[in-house]
């Protein structure tokens, strides 16, 4: 049996009870299908609740002090029309994000049966969250909040209630792009109603009195701009890591290990769906879902041409993921080192 590298095995002897059976063993039963994907964490859901609220009080001051009061009608349709556009898309987007498993690793797969079906060869590496008792594929990282192994996770958004995996990233994207949308379009619209309100009589350009009318726009203006100042920012990262095709958690921790890239435009059209269309700015059009993950997916293959060298690929695996327990195989002993960890 080969476990390598030492610390590791005195990481398996602190935490022993991460490695009996016992503790993966029932997995825990698929859930059917089209079954709704919910964070039950207080922070998140509050950070949701104001979303909708914020969203809710621009769209009450564009309405009800900028543009209904208007005697243009033409500028009031037009702007009322694109500005609840946007909204509508941007809280389309923000449930999307919120209800949409972000690609969870099964949970509680890490039971022996399981691993001996996968039928290991020397030099393959398995990965085990003690966490969520899940064998890790590449790329997967474990969010405390969602108390699960994500793949592809870029990180956990409190704002949207769940994590920015490879099934939802396409829908926080459009979530930060349609928010910063209509705070640059309130910010325009509030310049204009103040340049209108200071030519003409302020009891004319608006239903309110004068002070509630200024009270409102300030703090629209106050919320727009600190609006599409971050979510302009979230927005040119999260593209800056598709075209990249690094995740944050990735981009933070910047293995040592080179990873192959698949091509900036190819992971784009991963996120988005396919090749450009109009669908791509759809939150209601799904992201080009990968394939099932097949069994050799849950290994990782490592060159094991001496100790020394295998050393050294662990040790630069092991600061990718702290929670995860590596098990090396060694050429002549994979069933004992199965018998050693799983029973």
């Amino acid at each position: 049996m080969m476990l390598i590298p030492t610390h590791h095995f005195r990481d398996i002897e602190r935490k022993p009870e991460y490695l009996q059976p016992e503790k993966c063993i029932p997995p825990p039963h698929p859930s059917p299908v089209g079954t709704m994907w919910f964070i039950r964490d207080g922070c998140g859901i509050a950070c949701a609740i104001v979303t909708w609220f914020l969203v809710l009080y621009a769209e009450f001051v564009v309405l009800f002090v900028m543009l209904i009061p208007s005697r243009d009608y033409v500028y009031s349709i037009i702007n009322g029309i694109v500005f609840n556009l946007l909204a509508f898309l941007a809280l389309a987007s923000h449930c999307r994000a919120m209800l949409t498993d972000p690609g969870a690793v099964p949970k509680g797969n890490a039971t022996k049966e399981f691993i001996e079906s996968l039928q290991l060869k020397p030099g393959q590496v398995v990965y085990k969250c003690p966490k969520c008792c899940s064998i890790k594929p590449d790329r997967a990282h474990h969010c405390s909040v969602c108390k699960r192994c994500i793949r592809k996770m870029d990180h956990h958004c409190p704002w949207v209630n769940n994590c920015v995996g490879e099934n939802n990233q396409k829908y926080f994207v459009l979530f930060t792009m349609y928010i910063a949308l209509i705070s640059l379009h309130a910010l325009i619209m509030v310049g204009f109603h103040f340049l209108h309100c200071f030519e003409e009589d302020w009891t004319k350009c608006s239903s309110f009195s004068p002070p509630t009318t200024v009270i409102l726009l300030i703090l629209l203006c106050f919320e727009g701009l600190l609006f599409l100042i971050f979510t302009s920012v979230m927005f040119g990262t999260q593209v800056h890591s598709i075209c990249t095709d690094e995740t944050g958690i990735e981009r933070l921790k910047r293995k040592n290990q080179p990873r192959e890239h698949t091509g900036s435009w190819e992971s784009v059209k991963e996120t988005f769906g396919g090749d450009f269309s109009p669908n791509w700015f759809n939150p209601f059009s799904g992201p080009c879902h990968p394939e099932p993950l097949r069994d050799g997916d849950w290994v990782r293959q490592v060159t094991l041409s001496d100790t020394d060298n295998t050393e050294t690929v662990t040790e630069s695996e092991e600061g990718k993921d702290k929670d995860s327990v590596e098990v090396v195989l060694s050429h002549d002993d994979i069933e004992g080192l199965l018998t050693a960890t799983l029973t």
